[in-house]
């Protein structure tokens, strides 16, 4: 599948022929990555997830793991535009948002947007850069819009910021604050290869020259138009979200976490669990789309108690702990919908 043979869902009456549209245009875009990002399936997936739900990713992982050749196949896919920005130690806000310039010519300040101007943003080695620039990004990531000298301007839509973080070299780094976590939907690692991926990897061509080979799947109207198509007509029964609501606040009453999942964690659960159906065809969301984002969608926002870190207990560790201990919805008689079975 191309842009040339990807229909517009405006083009379709009937919500079931749009919402089958969205799902092949998911599939073809996982099928597109996968071709130079092997055997990660779970990863392009989250990550596309991220991109429809309109959230942010940050891809945490050791170099090598192929985290910039996921964002780098991401945005080859799209027919929009993408910037890359490296983070530094010396970077400043305004390289990021842009700067204002005066010209003598109009008598007239005029407005430079910078790289975050764009429908994919690929933030590298994020934590590279100062405090004061990463928050930078706070306003944008949250609202899609940028104020420079008491004037706002918007981003493109969509809009996805890819940033990635190595969490091995902490020298020269500086730690993302909660704020800042907070504003991106998931956190994902991912992870070496099978031994089969990999020798499919050694053996072939440059990852580079086939980034560049890859073809254009779908433009950025196509992405916005399903967007809407999934927020539209991929339904989240009430006990769903009540069951999504439940997990992101058990994790504010474990004694091993200091802070837990805010108010944002539970709307990025329900919106991710929301795309997560429909990439699978379905027009419903169901509990175990939410049992399954949970861990990349809160474990970050997660600020776990000292005795807790010196006990080697981790993020994920206590998120699995919350979904065993939260009750899942049990399906009714009416078959889609769901019922709460209590906390």
């Amino acid at each position: 599948m191309t842009t040339a043979s990807l229909e517009t869902p405006g083009t379709q009456s009937a919500p079931g022929a749009a919402l089958k549209l969205f799902t092949a245009c998911f599939t073809a875009l996982a099928d597109n990555i996968e071709r130079v990002l092997k055997g990660k399936h779970e990863v392009v997936e989250l990550a596309l997830i991220c991109l429809f739900a309109e959230g942010h990713v940050l891809v945490v992982d050791v170099p090598g793991t192929g985290k910039t050749t996921l964002a780098r196949a991401l945005a080859a896919s799209l027919d929009g535009t993408c910037h890359r920005v490296q983070f530094t130690p010396d970077l400043l806000p305004s390289d990021i948002t842009g700067v204002s310039v005066f010209r003598q010519d109009s008598g007239r300040f005029e407005f430079l947007p910078g790289p975050v101007f764009a429908n994919v943003v690929i933030g590298d080695e994020i934590n590279r850069a100062s405090p004061k620039t990463q928050s930078a990004l706070l306003e944008v990531m949250e609202e899609g819009q940028v104020s420079v000298d008491a004037v706002t301007h918007e981003v493109p839509r969509p809009f996805l910021v890819f940033a990635t973080q190595n969490p091995v070299e902490m020298a020269g780094t500086y730690p993302l604050p909660e704020a800042q976590l907070d504003r991106f939907m998931m956190r994902v690692t991912v992870g070496y290869p099978d031994h089969a991926s990999e020798v499919e990897v050694a053996g072939g061509t440059a990852v580079g020259p086939a980034i560049a080979a890859l073809p254009t799947i779908a433009t950025a109207q196509h992405v916005a138009e399903f967007a809407q198509v999934v927020r539209e007509r991929v339904r989240v029964p009430p006990p769903v979200v009540d069951y999504a609501v439940r997990v992101a606040a058990a994790t504010r009453e474990l004694p091993g976490i200091r802070l837990g999942a805010g108010p944002r964690g539970s709307v990025a659960l329900v919106r991710a669990a929301r795309v997560r159906a429909g990439a699978r065809g379905r027009a419903y969301a169901l509990p175990e789309d939410v049992k399954a984002l949970a861990g990349p969608v809160l474990a970050h926002r997660l600020v776990l108690a000292p005795e807790s870190e010196l006990a080697g207990v981790t993020a994920a560790d206590l998120i699995a702990e919350v979904l065993a201990r939260v009750a899942v919805p049990q399906p009714t008689a009416g078959g889609n919908g769901s019922s709460a079975n209590g906390a």
